[in-house]
């Protein structure tokens, strides 16, 4: 897993990439997350708040939350993003920078949260275990801890190894000639280890030149439905509800996400009374 500097660069264009994903109904999760924030009526622990894309969205609902995320490029952006919310929703917000596999908040919540794939950074079974078991140490006992990873397509893991691909472009400074591009190049696989290794590239341009350009290694892990399932055993947790989409559409062949909505296990969940 990468370390307090992590996302550095990924960082500095984050909030713009995947606002235009959201945009173009690419990245369609936070309402997902609001959703059971507001059914679980708070606190809420987010683990991997990165720039506080899912988290603000909750504390604008009245809801209090604390964020944790280990790479402290994406919690300085989140400090700037608190810095134009109201007084409220400030104080609402308590941030944490620490390693999701470690920390431990001495404190339960009705829900903990994991949005938008931070498990998928875990890559042995002891650091995925790890995660979880960091989860569950903050859940009360009938609360629920929530996340998602997406439904692996075997067949196009190996496809495309060296090739560029634009993902996303945004306009800059309100200058219709400045833009800047996010290509994806996934560059290796692992089948054994379940891993591919890839790299963003950022470029900024002004009409036809190329005037900047950023690059940043992506590494990420991928699930089977059985896998998770052994996990949760491991960890003494159990599916209280599972989807295939944010939609909340059923898990099967036509899944692209598995999202899952899981409780400690009851009888974990009284020997930790």
């Amino acid at each position: 897993m990468a370390g307090p500097d992590s996302y550095n660069i990924s960082a500095k264009y984050y909030d713009a990439a995947y606002a235009k994903l959201a945009e173009k109904q690419v990245l369609v999760d936070a309402p997902f997350y609001v959703d059971l924030a507001k059914r679980s009526g708070g606190p809420v622990l987010e683990i991997g708040c990165g720039t506080g894309r899912v988290l603000l969205r909750i504390a604008r609902e009245g809801i209090v939350i604390e964020g944790v995320d280990n790479s402290r490029p994406m919690l300085a952006v989140l400090r700037k993003h608190l810095e134009e919310e109201s007084r409220e929703v400030r104080a609402r917000v308590t941030l944490h920078e620490d390693d999701m596999r470690k920390f431990r908040l001495g404190r339960k919540f009705p829900l903990v949260i994991i949005p938008f794939r931070p498990m998928q950074h875990m890559y042995t079974m002891e650091d995925q275990l790890a995660a979880l078991k960091t989860a569950a140490a903050h859940l009360e006992d009938d609360g629920r801890l929530a996340f998602d990873v997406f439904y692996p397509q075997f067949e196009l893991i190996p496809a495309g190894i060296g090739e560029e691909r634009l993902e996303v472009e945004w306009g800059l400074d309100g200058d219709p000639l400045k833009i800047t591009r996010r290509y994806f190049r996934k560059e290796s696989y692992d089948k054994i280890a379940q891993t591919f290794s890839a790299t963003f590239l950022f470029r900024t341009y002004y009409g036809d030149s190329l005037v900047n350009e950023e690059t940043e290694p992506l590494k990420m892990s991928y699930y089977t439905y059985p896998q998770m399932r052994a996990l949760f055993a491991m960890a003494g947790l159990e599916i209280v509800e599972q989807y295939g989409s944010f939609r909340r559409t059923p898990l099967d062949n036509d899944a692209t996400d598995m999202i899952f909505v899981v409780r400690k296990e009851k009888a974990q969940a009284h020997a930790d009374c």
